[in-house]
């Protein structure tokens, strides 16, 4: 497989910024991904996915490889669970949607969000009191530096609040090939404890909801706080909430009497990010073709024509504007290159 040269990156990825990949290939199988590997052993790699949580600020000299490896199947299953798995190129959202349609519980609150399955314990994706670390059960990633298979089970993922050992300890040194999810079958625990969430059944006059009930209102509530990244162009919450000790922020609730927080243990308190950005002016804000999400502060989104470095420009005037009004570092959720 030759590479192709010189390609617009500006389709593969969710924010739609327009810079080239030198080289780029794309691996639809794990053989192909493996004789590019062993081909191109002595060059940098950049590994794409979905491009859904990457901000992208320059052209990509390395050789841009595209995991594109689908496949989805129930590996066993017993009276209440299923083990499900599905590959690295597999769509989220369609497999979440795939797993309801088999009546199988357990990934509802994580609909519609964007990316690829084998972005997912990477990031630890989560939404509405759930995390993809509360239903994997293992994953397969591939060893770069000797191209070996290595098998991760749940308590080797390291998982944390939007993190795991792939950001840390092993990043860049292995990419997820495939996940292993446990669903249930029947006795579904659902989660439905967010307000957003409960207003929606509510709404819609749903006392006993069923799992798929769950995931509509979900992607109710998504589509209506998050533009759709085909008509302008983001990466969803480009912060991760801050956690802070619960002294700093009685000292701040002092100040901030409606402050909203979440508890997270007896120690730490989780404040959301998009309520501080939004109190310190910058929801709904725009800078040329750069701006903050009208409806949802923590989402940036490129209007058009932005360029990543002004997105990232943006970013760091929000961190810096929230640090000095508030005392709390928030970080991006988005990883930036």
């Amino acid at each position: 497989m030759i590479p192709a040269t010189d390609i617009s990156l500006k389709d593969y990825n969710t924010f739609g910024i327009d810079v080239k990949a030198q080289r780029f290939i794309v691996a639809t199988t794990q053989e192909q991904l493996l004789s590019i590997l062993k081909t191109h052993s002595d060059q940098a790699l950049f590994f794409l996915g979905g491009g859904s949580n990457m901000l992208l600020t320059k052209d990509i000299e390395a050789l841009v490889i595209q995991l594109a490896i689908k496949g989805k199947r129930i590996l066993r299953q017993d009276d209440d669970f299923a083990w499900v798995e599905a590959q690295v190129g597999e769509n989220w959202h369609e497999f979440v949607l795939w797993t309801l349609e088999r009546d199988l519980g357990g990934l509802e609150n994580l609909s519609l969000i964007p990316g690829q399955v084998g972005t997912t314990p990477i990031q630890n994706i989560g939404a509405y009191g759930v995390e993809v670390k509360d239903h994997l059960v293992e994953c397969v990633a591939l060893r770069l530096k000797d191209l070996s298979l290595v098998t991760f089970s749940n308590s080797q993922c390291a998982f944390d609040y939007r993190e795991s050992i792939f950001k840390n300890e092993f990043k860049d040194q292995y990419i997820v090939l495939s996940v292993v999810f446990k669903l249930s079958k029947r006795n579904h625990q659902l989660q439905i404890g967010y307000g957003a969430i409960k207003a929606a059944l509510q709404e819609q006059k749903i006392a006993q909801p069923s799992i798929q009930d769950v995931s509509k209102a979900v992607i109710a509530i998504r589509e209506s706080k998050l533009p759709n990244p085909k008509e302008i162009g983001n990466s969803g919450s480009f912060f991760k909430n801050p956690v802070i000790s619960v002294e700093q922020f009685r000292e701040l609730q002092a100040v901030h009497p409606e402050m909203p927080f979440y508890t997270v243990d007896e120690q730490t308190v989780k404040v959301p990010a998009g309520w501080l950005i939004e109190q310190a002016g910058f929801k709904g804000k725009r800078f040329g073709d750069a701006g903050v999400h009208d409806k949802q502060a923590l989402v940036l989104v490129n209007y058009g024509k932005a360029t990543g470095a002004e997105i990232a420009q943006l970013a760091e005037a929000i961190q810096a504007r929230v640090s000095e009004k508030f005392n709390i570092k928030i970080c991006a959720e988005v990883n930036i290159f």
